[in-house]
């Protein structure tokens, strides 16, 4: 392999990564943007959406409608958790939803462990994404074909829907202000429950991603991912949508970079090295890279 298809075989890692970290930061930054809420329970969709797409396999249904079945479940899930859990103490201290968030988390991880059991299940891989596909030397995996082909397919709709519609229009002016966004005659209650709804259905497609990549299915498996996202959403700013992209493209490069010029006895202590990154990241931008302080929100 040359040094240029080395280059590009990291770069195609990194970037393949990154949108699985990407389409999972989406869903925390527009949550946080409206609601100034931190949804650690958004790593539990990905799992349910997962365990629905085994059971429906297993049932005989085909792959692909699964896969949009388990997406479905995962949108409709963080409905549910918008409607039950989030807006009953909406308004109330951050502590207070941080601690909701905890608790919802918590509800969801033991309720799987209780119906599903906590033994890992194999996740159930198509011919189409376990395919490996050779162009010189650079390889790519059809998983890291479908992670780059869906992150950008979504992230183009996604900021079609933001920039060109109503509803878009109504979430951006609900991040900026809620209030003044009341009174102008937006529906809070709608805004909130489609930003749920679309960002649990991104945490569902980076789920079945992340499934697919790591081959098993397990009740604590959206514990890492959510983490991840969150450290994605704070170097890129908390809030912002454009931040949580960028922040997930540059985790994902950073932890393909570390890896590769970490020695041997230092890669299992990669993630320690990415939140000492973290840390510089907010030294230089407390408010990450495309964020805003508090004081300049109009």
């Amino acid at each position: 392999m040359t040094l240029a298809e080395l280059w590009v075989q990291q770069l195609l890692n990194a970037v393949s990564i990154g949108s699985m970290y990407a389409l999972l930061a989406i869903g925390l930054a527009m949550v946080f943007g409206i609601l100034r809420l931190i949804n650690f329970a958004h790593g539990d969709l990905l799992m349910v959406g997962a365990y629905v797409l085994i059971y429906a396999v297993a049932a005989g249904i085909p792959f692909w409608v699964a896969f949009l079945l388990s997406v479905a479940a995962a949108a409709l899930l963080g409905v549910l958790m918008e409607r039950l859990a989030y807006r009953p103490v909406r308004g109330q201290h951050e502590v207070v939803l941080l601690l909701t968030s905890f608790g919802v988390t918590m509800l969801l991880e033991n309720s799987a462990i209780l119906a599903f059991s906590p033994r890992t299940r194999p996740f159930p891989l198509p011919e189409a994404l376990s395919g490996v596909y050779h162009v010189g030397h650079v390889v790519m995996s059809g998983i890291d074909l479908a992670a780059l082909a869906s992150a950008l397919v979504l992230l183009v709709g996604l900021n079609l829907v933001v920039t060109r519609t109503k509803l878009g229009v109504s979430m951006r002016a609900a991040a900026e202000d809620l209030t003044a966004a009341h009174l102008v005659g937006i529906h809070l209650d709608r805004v909130v429950l489609a930003a749920f709804a679309i960002g649990s259905a991104l945490a569902g497609v980076a789920g079945l991603l992340w499934a697919a990549k790591s081959g098993r299915v397990e009740p604590l498996m959206g514990f890492t991912p959510v983490l991840k996202a969150f450290v994605a959403t704070v170097i890129g700013g908390l809030g912002s949508i454009g931040g949580a992209v960028l922040g997930g493209y540059l985790l994902g490069l950073a932890e393909v970079a570390l890896q590769a010029v970490l020695p041997p006895g230092l890669t299992g202590y990669r993630d320690g090295f990415v939140f000492i990154l973290l840390i510089l990241v907010l030294l230089v931008r407390p408010h990450g890279l495309l964020g805003k302080a508090e004081g300049d929100r109009v």
